[in-house]
């Protein structure tokens, strides 16, 4: 049997006619002589009645006294709605179909509601309907504790979802559907020359997600890989096989990814830079400042720490907290707000030299000033002024000549 897992997002199943191109998609693998496991999000955004963050709103999340026990219970309906819709359309298009929820599937968790971990799953449920159906569709997001409570995986939680099936079913392949083309050089609302990447291996995926990309969520890029399943980024909309991810481009294009210098170029903008004067003689200054953001749950990035200095960034809506809570434990913070991050990734860097010049010299052409800079083996990070987000982008964009790759294998590096 060749199984396939689909996984389809929130506007892909918002309404009934974005919901026909998802059964075209669907009946279009059934040709290809898959049977297939479809998970689902919750039927649109917020507004639209049963999205996730309109649910939250009947109770008044966050500002009420909220049991994250039963805001999972509410969280989980959106999905388990969208599965039954779509179940029933399959049906009305003459395709053989059931639903589940999360539970039903076998996805069993942890008991940290709102941000449960799938501890494993017990897929014997979907295996029996599989002799019955050609398609099972899979409320995403959700599972349940080993007593029986339902559980929420938190945001990106349908990908992680799709993603684990894959890897306990052993599926063939795992596609992402959305209403995008595929993984982008770059942002496409702000670089118009933005290209869709054929192929790109799981690590490039997870730091382009991490660093801003939005197209996937990094923990199902992390679950694929660890199981050397295929995911792909695909639009709903579109016949175009859109973005391969695999381990590496050997085995799709007979070559190695080294020669890509960068893959693409991602940024998460609304960001303060924190810098914090320290005593040199005081050696527990350092861990005193981030046990009070881990305390407080506050995520620090972008970390630099000298004998003198810490300096780190939040997000711009903890950085009243962040810097009150500093300034408790008797600590002179310097902030500077309205900042971004601009990320360079890309295998091929990767022991190469001269990739850090060609930033530098492509933002300062460009009267862009870098406040910070740090690096990985495949990451190159910069933080800048916020107001210098899009030249930045189109910058490095330019720089690296992204906006010339056209056909796998052929990208042009310098």
């Amino acid at each position: 049997m060749r199984l396939l897992i689909q996984k389809f997002g929130g506007t892909s199943v918002q309404t009934k006619e974005n919901r026909i191109s998802v059964i075209k998609q669907i009946k279009r693998a059934i040709k290809q002589e898959y049977k297939l496991v479809v998970v689902v999000s919750a039927l649109g955004r917020n507004p639209d009645p049963y999205a996730t963050d309109t649910l939250l709103k009947m109770v008044d999340h966050p500002t009420s006294n909220n049991s994250k026990r039963e805001l999972d219970m509410l969280m989980a309906c959106g999905e388990t709605i969208a599965s039954v819709v779509l179940s029933n359309e399959l049906r009305q298009h003459n395709v053989s179909a059931t639903a589940l929820t999360g539970a039903q599937a076998g996805l069993i968790t942890n008991d940290e509601y709102n941000e449960a971990k799938i501890k494993k799953i017990k897929p014997d449920r979907i295996k029996q309907e599989l002799k019955n159906h050609d398609v099972i569709v899979v409320a995403g997001f959700q599972g349940r504790t080993e007593s029986g409570d339902i559980t929420t995986i938190g945001r990106g939680g349908s990908d992680t979802t799709a993603a684990a099936l894959g890897a306990s079913l052993r599926a063939e392949c795992v596609e992402i559907f959305t209403d995008v083309k595929g993984i982008m050089t770059a942002d496409p609302r702000v670089v118009d020359s933005a290209q869709r990447i054929d192929v790109v291996t799981y690590t490039e995926t997870c730091n382009l997600a991490y660093q801003g990309a939005k197209v996937i969520h990094p923990r199902a890029v992390e679950i694929a890989m660890q199981a050397e399943i295929p995911l792909r980024i695909r639009s709903t909309y579109s016949e175009d096989e859109g973005t391969l991810i695999t381990s590496s481009r050997v085995k799709e294009l007979g070559i190695d990814i080294p020669d890509r210098l960068v893959t693409g170029i991602a940024h998460i903008d609304s960001i303060s830079q924190l810098t914090i004067t320290v005593n040199e003689s005081d050696l527990k200054a350092q861990a005193t400042i981030f046990k009070t953001m881990a305390d407080a749950n506050i995520s620090v990035d972008f970390i630099n720490i000298s004998p003198t200095n810490v300096i780190y960034t939040v997000p711009t809506e903890v950085t009243e907290k962040a810097v009150s809570l500093l300034e408790k434990q008797g600590f002179n913070v310097k902030v500077k707000k309205n900042c971004a991050k601009v990320s360079a990734v890309g295998a091929g860097m990767t022991g190469i030299p001269g990739v850090v010049a060609k930033i530098t010299e492509a933002l300062i052409d460009n009267d862009v000033q870098i406040l910070q800079s740090a690096d990985s083996h495949t990451t190159i990070w910069v933080l800048i002024h916020d107001e210098h987000l899009k030249t930045a982008i189109n910058a490095l964009h330019e720089a690296f000549e992204l906006n010339k790759i056209t056909d796998p294998g052929k990208e042009t590096v310098s």
